[in-house]
């Protein structure tokens, strides 16, 4: 974060608008308008763009614009709280733009907005950062100040569970529920992860939503057109509806979803097995439990060549993977976590560890939380909330004390034998 002095105003942060501002107005503007220079291609008066930060004290503060008008004729509204000032936009090249003072009453994150009034050209002008001082500013200002791309996604949080030593883990199952309104596009609610894979649901799009299984490749790169025949992940069968492939960016691997539209306010429960199997492999497979369908519906068989395991790092996050709804909340609750051993015992999951990622552990973005609560674990990030939970913290539910009722015999057969 660099520093600037104004003429006449003390501006003390530069707040980069690629990495730190919205268009909230309309989601669908933000690919064209938001870019890693700030804010283009500004031309509807009805957009509203708002810049996020956080800051350790209250009081006044100073607000100013790094920004320019095509024409010079360009009228802007910048709010912050419930105070608004207009400002002609006068010069043609990028300035620093004194706005005013304002208040803001307390710590915590906080937004400036922008809107046009007025444009006499396509465009009301272009903006690369927010700049902000005076009192409220005085010491630490938290902003996204480079890797924009996962700034503007926000922090993924994640619990590890707890499994009971010396014991090898053939299944495990969770449960999930997503209630009203947290159920925001580009939300994944991964409910089963283990050391080589990861089993959960997302929201898409506006129109679509999946259960989406995936299993890292042992050969590690990030082109799955890269990986040795003897190194890919073998399709060893796949549930009704179910779509198969490839996926890389992320390692790279194979993968398999089912589009299926999922309900906010209703539990889903997700069954992950793990064994290994012939010439130093492992199979992983994967059934999902819609209640609106009242069975396990088998996702993908997946068998992972040189590996000999069974199911380790148990796991469960909660990431946004679409950059326009980073400034949206979500949060999801994880329950009833389970554990069944090769001896055929079931082990109740009630103890995690909170932890989130590099965007978070370099302090980039602060709106991250997660725990438990009741008999339930929960996570929320994004949507520049306040409370943040410390990372490396241990949390424990209340325990449920029974345990699923699955006939493993009755899963749906696999093409190279039954489920269990």
């Amino acid at each position: 974060m660099k520093q600037d002095n104004n003429k006449k105003l003390d501006f003390s942060y530069h707040i980069p608008s690629g990495g730190n501002s919205w268009v909230v107005s309309d989601l669908a503007q933000n690919e064209h308008m938001i870019s890693a220079d700030g804010v283009h291609n500004w031309t509807d008066l009805d957009s509203v763009i708002r810049t996020w930060f956080k800051t350790s004290a209250a009081g006044k503060i100073f607000v100013g614009l790094n920004m320019k008008s095509p024409d010079g004729k360009s009228v802007i509204k910048v709010t912050v709280g419930k105070e608004s000032k207009e400002k002609q936009i006068i010069n043609t090249a990028y300035e620093n733009v004194e706005i005013g003072e304002f208040h803001i009453e307390k710590p915590g994150y906080h937004y400036i907005e922008i809107q046009g009034v007025k444009k006499s050209s396509s465009s009301v002008g272009n903006v690369k950062a927010v700049l902000i001082g005076g009192p409220a500013t005085q010491g630490e200002v938290t902003c996204v100040k480079d890797d924009f791309y996962f700034g503007r996604r926000g922090p993924s949080v994640h619990l590890s569970y707890e499994t009971p030593l010396n014991k090898e883990i053939v299944w495990f199952y969770n449960e999930i529920t997503v209630e009203e309104n947290e159920d925001v596009t580009g939300s994944f609610f991964m409910a089963n992860g283990f050391s080589e894979g990861y089993f959960g649901m997302q929201v898409n799009s506006e129109s679509e939503r999946r259960v989406l299984f995936s299993v890292w490749s042992p050969y590690e790169t990030q082109d799955p057109n890269e990986i040795p025949d003897d190194y890919k992940i073998i399709l060893l069968d796949k549930g009704q509806g179910v779509t198969t492939g490839e996926f890389g960016n992320e390692g790279s691997g194979g993968q398999s979803y089912k589009v299926f539209n999922w309900k906010a306010g209703t539990t889903y429960r997700f069954l992950l097995k793990g064994e290994p199997s012939e010439n130093n492999s492992t199979d992983f497979i994967a059934y999902f439990y819609a209640p609106e369908e009242n069975k396990w519906q088998l996702i993908a068989c997946f068998r992972r060549p040189y590996t000999d395991t069974y199911l380790t790092r148990l796991h469960s996050f909660l990431e946004n993977f679409k950059t326009e709804t980073g400034f949206i909340s979500r949060t999801g609750k994880y329950s009833n976590q389970w554990a069944y051993d090769k001896q055929g015992n079931w082990h109740e999951l009630t103890k995690a560890s909170f932890t989130a990622d590099a965007t978070a552990r370099k302090g980039a973005r602060l709106d991250y939380s997660g725990g438990a609560e009741g008999n339930v674990f929960f996570m929320k990030n994004c949507g520049f909330f306040d409370e943040t939970t410390a990372m490396d913290s241990n949390h424990r539910r209340a325990a449920n004390n029974i345990a699923p009722n699955i006939d493993f015999s009755e899963l749906e057969t696999s093409k190279h034998g039954k489920a269990k």
